[in-house]
């Protein structure tokens, strides 16, 4: 190995791809091993599995002789759905020594105020191996928690702070029907329907925000809403289209609302479309069509801010995100390897500019 930081990288889905292209000619971190589940993949290229050029790294579903290998594990595995799973591949890393940075189990945001039981293994695993964790992600995570703490640092009042999601999901591969609705007959619920599913999933950042700002939370609830579409809406990019009846939800908005003083003072929104005409009434980016994370403050001075990620080669936002996500967690190694063994959150952490981002 090279003396830069090396990466494990567990999980190919549309992050892990997305993050090994970029890891491939990166000047501070470099692809140590790669794990998958699909044993279709195991033995293939990894840069032939993300559509590059050939590395001379294969992938691989040996999970010992991927541990075996020097390197920080960045965890893109499944979501919280599959927390067994998760809290089972994680803890066997973390035993065997290594570091973990994930996007995974975003209830790991903010860890404090997850149940004891989700959080028992991987403490454990951390002490055994010593090691530490950092669970981060679009939302939750640096849109849901840096952006509006920085903003919140530069403030003298605060009446109220808004973080929205305006997100069109035409072009993303990853399951959307069963946990938001999107796509199925409007009478059928929704995973995140759940209020507690949705706080567990999504806003574990709103208490995070609270601690920091040392303000103390009255209650956090749920609003959610689904839009049914007058007509047929085709969307996708092949191979992967889709239909969405007419009659059938095309687009949701949630909310998650943290009280203080009887009053929502810290709100978490998401309005997530399939194709940008749906739920014309709903609320949208301003300085673009659509695609964009806005924090809104009230208060002395008022704040607006509106960040837009765009993916270099198709310019779609979803996919921007998504390399966003996995980045923030590959950007902050060096910060994870230097700190304290255990659960880490964006508040334990220093800031991380990105070593390497900009090249000569």
């Amino acid at each position: 190995m090279s003396d830069k930081y090396p990466v494990i990288v567990w999980g190919t889905g549309v992050v892990g791809k997305l993050v090994i292209r970029e890891l491939l000619d990166h000047p501070v971190f470099e692809l140590a091993a790669v794990l998958v589940h699909d044993p279709a993949k195991d033995g293939v290229d990894v840069g032939t599995l993300v559509g590059s050029h050939p590395t001379g790294l294969a992938a691989t579903t040996d999970i010992d002789a991927a541990l075996g290998t020097e390197g920080t594990v960045a965890y893109f595995g499944p979501t919280a759905q599959y927390a067994l799973e998760n809290i089972d591949n994680m803890s066997r890393a973390l035993r065997s020594g290594h570091n973990i940075v994930s996007t995974a189990m975003t209830p790991w945001v903010y860890p404090q105020v997850c149940p004891p039981e989700m959080l028992a293994d991987i403490k454990q695993a951390c002490e055994d191996g010593q090691t530490s964790c950092f669970t981060t992600g679009i939302d939750p995570g640096f849109a849901n928690d840096l952006f509006p703490m920085t903003l919140l640092g530069v403030g003298g009042r605060v009446d109220s702070v808004l973080v929205q999601e305006l997100l069109d999901y035409q072009y993303y591969n990853g399951d959307f029907s069963m946990p938001m609705g999107l796509g199925a007959p409007m009478d059928q619920p929704a995973v995140l329907e759940i209020p507690e599913v949705l706080i567990l999933a999504w806003g574990h950042t709103i208490p995070m925000i609270a601690d920091a700002v040392g303000v103390k939370l009255d209650k956090i609830d749920t609003v959610y809403e689904k839009w049914a579409t007058p007509t047929e809406i085709a969307y996708g990019a092949e191979p992967n289209t889709g239909i969405i009846e007419a009659g059938h939800c095309a687009a949701v908005r949630f909310e998650i609302r943290g009280g203080v003083g009887g009053k929502p003072k810290i709100v978490i929104e998401h309005v997530n479309r399939i194709t940008n005409d749906t739920a014309p009434h709903w609320p949208r980016a301003q300085s673009v069509d659509n695609d964009a994370y806005r924090i809104e403050i009230k208060g002395s001075p008022n704040i607006t801010q509106e960040t837009v990620f765009r993916d270099e080669r198709t310019g779609d936002g979803a996919i921007g995100g998504c390399l966003a996500t996995g980045m923030r967690a590959i950007n902050a190694i060096p910060a994870v390897i230097g700190a304290k063994p255990g659960f880490l959150t964006p508040l334990d952490l220093p800031l991380i500019a990105g070593q390497g981002t900009i090249r000569a």
